[in-house]
């Protein structure tokens, strides 16, 4: 890629204020800025999110902060910067700060989103492995004779 080109059409700049929160998956690190009054554009990384969430489950799981909160994500502008984990968990962890953020936002939307479960965090994070077993806990086969 040609450094001198950068991506200038989907660059999100803005300099209107913002609400800002931490969303967290595994390890997946989501940082969420949602601007009030926007035109619904909605960037990951400064991509579109739909360039950079393909799957289906992962986007329904992307917006479901919005439905829960009875608000449509036509009326923000939202930037993610997204750091570390998989797809899915970065979907998640996006849902966590969106969530987070729409609380701060307007604490009565607090109930739906916890009921949800969109607030807690999932702290559920990879097993380590350990000595003597194959996985975290899968041990080798055994055998009588």
């Amino acid at each position: 890629m040609n450094p001198t080109k950068a991506k200038t059409e989907n660059k999100p700049v803005s300099t209107k204020p913002y609400i800002y929160a931490l969303g967290k998956r595994k390890t997946a690190i989501a940082r969420v800025k949602i601007f009030p009054k926007g035109k619904g554009e909605i960037f990951v990384n400064e991509r579109k999110f739909k360039e950079y969430f393909t799957v289906g489950k992962d986007i329904s799981s992307f917006l479901a902060p919005f439905k829960v909160a009875d608000t449509s994500e036509k009326n923000y502008d939202v930037e993610i910067k997204l750091i570390g984990g998989g797809i899915s968990a970065g979907a998640e962890a996006c849902r966590h700060g969106i969530s987070r953020a729409l609380v701060k936002e307007d604490e009565t939307r607090k109930s739906a989103l916890k009921k949800a479960g969109f607030i807690t965090r999932d702290s559920r994070k990879k097993e380590r492995k350990k000595p003597g077993l194959k996985r975290a806990r899968r041990a080798p086969q055994w055998s009588k004779r």
